[in-house]
């Protein structure tokens, strides 16, 4: 912004204009219980009409909506929810992201083919002795033995 554009700040008569500060763009991703077409169809037109949504990707057989522009999850969320859905936040990574996948609170029968539920046990701690001998033969650390 240009030295312009703050003059009518500086007369306070001609302050009347408010400027929005532009949310990020941003990717949201949605669990919801679809059960059908219609159910796709009532999710997916009332995502579209809310403002600053590029576009809206919905996969009813992973009861998963992906929503792409500039939307606050809280608004996408809600937006859901008024169409009669019951819908929370994705709460699934994938398989081959997680260190320990098989803990406790992780596995989830429920969760889609690939995916487990994302918890803190599931990531490990970067220090501990079993992480260190993980990455000690990995291709990504510069100070890995080259033996293999």
């Amino acid at each position: 912004m240009g030295f312009l554009d703050n003059i009518p700040e500086c007369f306070g008569a001609y302050s009347t204009k408010i400027k929005k500060k532009r949310k990020p763009k941003q990717t949201v991703n949605i669990r919801v219980k679809m059960d059908c077409e219609g159910c796709v169809r009532k999710v997916s037109d009332a995502l579209e009409d809310l403002e600053g949504v590029e576009s809206v990707d919905v996969n009813k057989k992973q009861q998963r909506v992906t929503v792409t522009g500039y939307v606050d999850p809280e608004e996408v969320l809600k937006e859901v929810n008024n169409t009669g859905k019951k819908a929370d936040v994705w709460p699934f990574v994938p398989y081959n992201l997680v260190t320990f996948p098989y803990v406790r609170e992780a596995y989830d029968i429920k969760a889609p083919t690939g995916f487990v539920r994302n918890v803190p046990q599931a990531l490990g701690d970067p220090k501990s002795p079993e992480m260190k001998l993980m990455t000690f033969f990995n291709d990504d650390n510069p100070n890995a033995c080259s033996v293999m």
